[in-house]
């Protein structure tokens, strides 16, 4: 009888694994196709250049000075922030303390880089 139960179980084991290999995969073809996010998900960080009024409210707030104001290339020009990614805790702090909104977390979560310093996204790569 022990033989008898040993053999229901591999047969029932092969049963299984033929019934999963008939399912489809859940794998994504990435870049294509992509994983539905959240309402609440916090990703990318996107600066409108043309609202920011330079007050650094963003950077003051940020728990891991993740934020820092770039000088104005041009005199008499506003400061405009960058963001380190790779520091960043993504907890939304600085989008609630703009003034202006144009500091807002996007549904992006494109995070490959090469290399660390592409991290740092200056204000032209907020967009």
């Amino acid at each position: 009888m022990h033989s008898l139960a040993v053999h229901y179980l591999i047969i029932k084991a092969i049963a299984k694994s033929i019934s999963e290999m008939a399912k489809k995969p859940f794998t994504l073809q990435y870049p294509e196709e992509r994983e539905m996010v959240a309402d609440n998900y916090r990703g990318v960080h996107k600066l409108d250049i043309e609202t920011c009024i330079g007050c650094g409210a963003c950077a003051r707030i940020c728990p891991n000075q993740t934020i820092t104001m770039l000088e104005p290339a041009a005199k008499g020009g506003k400061k405009l922030p960058s963001i380190n990614l790779e520091r960043c805790l993504f907890c939304g702090l600085c989008e609630e303390v703009c003034p202006t909104k144009c500091l807002v977390l996007t549904k992006s979560y494109d995070f490959e880089r090469m290399d660390k310093r592409e991290f740092v996204m200056l204000p032209s790569d907020l967009k």
